[in-house]
């Protein structure tokens, strides 16, 4: 059972096993009160360890009842084994040995959804991180790696269908209505990727031939209710498979590839070897239920977790410390692969806003961790974007320092280095300094040093000798644990434009001849100063291009060079970058103003030009037409003040949706899109474009604007022009238009769970419509489900995460509605109420007004009795040094 006084695990404690398993047998006989679980291990002493332990100590976790223990086939008696709390102990064990255990189990009481679980009719594991513990006794750590055959028994009526890893290899009828199934896993694996789902599901077919010219079967697995919805993730699963195989050289490896969507799940999937297992709502789509971001967001979960065969499967991780390893590289692995179905630069400019609003956000937190942390307490709270975010940035920062020839090479030697084993991410590093000749030292302390680095730019110009000299200085702010931090290796790309916006030549010494007009600096010293000669007049400085590394840059650039940088930057992601920053200074200027101060001309300018540029990539123009969001404010701001925010915000946004109502009505219908419903970065970037400019109008509430949603909403053959048609009605001041919308939606889709999800957070999400007493009104709602993650987050985390005016009023109500969400969650399910505590962690961040009530809400939630060790971990580390 779940500790309230967890213990500290830390890496440096690190051991190996004493013993190792060979070979896992296992048979699951699946009833309606329950589950019986027979497990053999082929087990023997690891001739790496010491060899001083005598006894086996295995690993478990809420199991009902241990009904037997046997071992080399004889049962023991009880005398001979120790059946404590949370391990199984067997003393006085041989050299080697085979160890027979019987479980009983309850997997419909598993509210938890770790282990095996019993959810809307259907069996299910989640067993990462330490979830088949859940299931059987056994060691339970990713460095014991076994190959595994499992059987499955079930009423055949009931569970018509039987699934588990690698390859079926036998099934028949059994007494009583009952059948069999059995699979057999070739490669071995931690049992951290096991998997098991019985159920009455429809199976959809396709194939794949494979560089090698196999055929691998593909079945994807779903409720009968959604056999229309496959297509798009089997044809993602496609390309990502040829794109594997044309980009990394990669191959799949079994004869079957499977994908399960489940309801009830508490991440967004699992990568399984063979069988992944899938949140509905990441991998179900078509055009009328799922919006362009989540046949996107499909599209890259679904390679993401296909790419793990490699990064993460085939080669492991040796403990959870290096759990970025296969996070992290795999994260990078499925960005490149999004970025070459799509839009490259919107691609990164999505990644960066993901880690400039809550990564760094993260970085600056209690929670603040190195990207391989050195201890943790629950390892579920280490799913961090700090894991998988910032981690694939430290994969994309190696891959800029080698090049891609290079960093191939390197991905090569891993993988023919360590194929079969559990290993660390010095060893990831190791192979790409072996494969390139770069000594990556010094690099390595973004997997050591947790926390965001700080670089200040300042800038000379040198008139008479033409030497333009750029000085960088950087500096990691002080985290938990961590202070006195040393200058890390970060690759700086610069760019330099003349006054008619022409890239100037980057040469670093006088006379240099063909020289670029872009350079990677390389910083590994607390200051830098560059120079660049032969310049005829001072340029425009364009820095951390393409967003070269997860730093904040200082520099004093004036609204002119934004607006300039705006016009002419080639680099895409800086010309979008120079527009948020331009909009931040209008828009922070403005906080706390009483109304008196005006709204700087040039940013309306600056929007009209942007409006009408039909030259421009239209996907860039729509992300760059978006103002920054709250969330990024408040991150920039000392001290913010919420609701000044909000306000300052709101006040910017109407000014500009006033001053450009016509150019956004043309924008409007000139980006109708005719024709067919397709997923392409022109089409997506049309309807973003028509659809933002529609949410505008309706800020202002424009008559014409409101005529033309209603329309949208009631024509609409695609979810994302339904929906945007919606969320705008949602968030203007038309209340009658906004009910009949809402009602004939929810009419319309009551009975997919997926599309109320979106339902629900379209209104928890609205400042204008998800006030506290619409929270709880949605909490009662007849489709919540507090069985169900995706509806918790859809309501509760969507308020707390994305409703920020009304999350933190100024009475503190949202605090203490957030804190006794937690504390009931924390019974049920502690992975999901660890997960919503998060906005309540940097209660130091915000003004005493918004921080003591923060603070005091957190101290409720410390105060209850029998906290998870998940929940524990997050309020006592927020709660420290107070």
């Amino acid at each position: 059972m779940r500790t309230s006084q967890p213990q500290t695990i830390y890496l440096k404690d690190y051991r190996v096993p004493a013993f190792l398993v060979d070979h896992v047998d296992l048979r699951f006989e699946l009833f309606e009160d329950g589950a019986r679980v027979y497990s053999l291990l082929s087990m023997r002493r690891n001739p790496d360890s010491d060899g001083s332990d005598t006894s086996l100590e295995l690993d478990g976790d809420s199991l009902t009842t241990l009904e037997s223990v046997s071992l080399d086939g004889s049962e023991l008696a009880k005398d001979a084994y120790e059946d404590r709390t949370d391990r199984l102990v067997v003393h006085d064990v041989p050299d080697q040995f085979e160890l027979g255990v019987v479980t009983w189990i309850e997997p419909q009481n598993n509210t938890r959804l770790e282990g095996l679980y019993k959810s809307s009719g259907m069996f299910c594991t989640q067993c990462e991180a330490e979830g088949f513990r859940c299931i059987t006794y056994f060691p339970d750590r990713p460095d014991v790696m076994a190959r595994f055959r499992t059987r499955i028994e079930a009423d055949k009526a009931s569970f018509p269908i039987l699934l588990s890893n690698g390859n079926d290899v036998e099934k028949g009828e059994l007494d009583g209505g009952r059948h069999f199934v059995t699979w057999e896993d070739p490669f071995p694996k931690p049992s951290y990727l096991f998997a098991l789902v019985a159920g009455d599901l429809v199976e959809q077919r396709d194939s794949f031939e494979t560089m090698s010219g196999r055929e691998i079967d593909l079945r994807m697995y779903v409720e009968p209710r959604n056999v229309e919805k496959c297509a798009h993730a089997m044809d993602s699963l496609k390309r990502a498979m040829r794109w594997d195989e044309e980009v990394y050289g990669r191959e799949y490896d079994l004869d079957i590839f499977m994908i399960v969507a489940v309801d009830d799940f508490n991440m967004g999937a699992m990568e399984n070897k063979g069988l992944n297992i899938f949140n509905s709502s990441c991998v179900l789509a078509s055009q009328e239920t799922a919006t362009d971001q989540a046949f996107q967001r499909i599209e890259s979960i679904v390679a993401h977790e296909y790419f793990h065969n490699w990064s993460g499967n085939r080669v492991t991780c040796r403990d959870w410390f290096q759990l970025s390893l296969k996070e992290g590289f795999t994260v990078f692995r499925d960005s490149q692969f999004s970025a070459d179905m799509g839009s490259p630069t919107v691609k990164r400019i999505e990644d960066a806003t993901m880690l400039r609003t809550a990564q760094f956000a993260e970085d600056s937190g209690p929670m603040a961790h190195p990207v391989r942390p050195e201890s943790y307490m629950e390892i579920t709270n280490f799913y961090t974007l700090t894991i998988y975010e910032k981690g694939c940035e430290v994969v994309r920062m190696i891959h800029t320092l080698l090049g891609a020839d290079m960093f191939r090479k390197g991905s090569d030697l891993y993988f023919e280095r360590h194929d079969g084993q559990a290993v660390t991410t010095d060893d990831f590093v190791r192979a790409m300094e072996d494969a390139s000749g770069r000594d990556l030292s010094q690099f390595r302390l973004w997997y050591e040093q947790a926390g965001t680095p700080e670089l200040t730019v300042r800038d000379e110009f040198d008139q008479g000798a033409g030497i333009y000299r750029l000085t960088i200085e950087q500096v990691i702010p002080d985290t938990p644990g961590q202070t006195n931090k040393k200058p890390q290796h970060i690759p700086f790309a610069v760019g330099l434009l003349g006054a008619g916006g022409e890239s100037l030549p980057l040469k670093l010494s006088a006379g240099e001849t063909d020289a670029p007009t872009d350079r990677i600096l390389e910083l590994t010293e607390a200051s830098h100063t560059f120079e660049f000669h032969d310049l005829a007049e001072r340029p425009v400085p364009s820095l951390l291009r393409d967003f070269s590394a997860p730093v904040r840059v200082y520099y004093p650039w004036t609204r002119e060079q934004l607006m300039f940088l705006m016009s002419h930057d080639p680099d895409g992601f800086n010309r979008w970058d120079a527009g948020q920053r331009l909009a931040v200074d209008v828009i922070s200027e403005l906080v706390g103003d009483t109304g008196n101060e005006a709204i700087d001309g040039g940013l309306t300018d600056a929007y009209r030009g942007l409006l009408s540029d039909v030259s421009l990539d239209q996907a860039l123009v729509a992300k760059m037409l978006q103002l920054p969001s709250e969330a990024y404010l408040i991150e920039l701001a000392e001290k913010p003040n919420v609701p000044a925010i909000h306000q300052a915000r709101e006040r910017v946004l109407k000014h500009l949706a006033a001053a450009l109502r016509d150019d956004l009505l043309a924008c409007y219908r000139r980006n109708t899109v005719e024709g067919r419903y397709e997923v392409t970065p022109e089409s997506v970037a049309r309807r973003s474009l028509r659809n933002t400019a529609l949410a505008w109008l309706l800020h202002i509430d424009d008559e014409e604007g409101r005529s033309l949603a209603v329309s949208q909403f009631e024509r609409a053959d695609n979810m994302t022009d339904r929906m945007g048609a919606l969320r705008a009605l949602v968030n203007s001041g038309y209340e009658q238009a906004r009910d009949e919308a809402l009602g004939a939606f929810y009419e319309r889709w009551k009975a997919d769970p997926q599309v109320v999800e979106q339902w629900f957070a379209v209104q928890s999400g609205s400042s204008r419509t998800g006030g506290l007493p619409k929270i709880r009104e949605l909490m009662e709602h007849p489709a919540f489900d507090w069985k169900n993650p995706n509806k918790i987050r859809s309501v509760i985390g969507v308020f707390a995460g994305q409703n920020l005016p009304a999350f933190h009023a100024e009475d503190g109500a949202g605090y203490r509605f957030l804190a006794e969400q937690v504390r009931r969650l924390d019974d049920s399910n502690p992975q999901i109420a660890a997960r919503l505590v998060s906005p309540l962690t940097r209660w130091r961040k915000f003004a005493p007004v918004h921080g003591e009530q923060m603070k005091t809400a957190l101290e409720s939630i410390r105060d209850k009795s029998g906290l998870s060790r998940d929940v524990y971990e997050v309020v006592h580390k927020s709660l420290a040094g107070q």
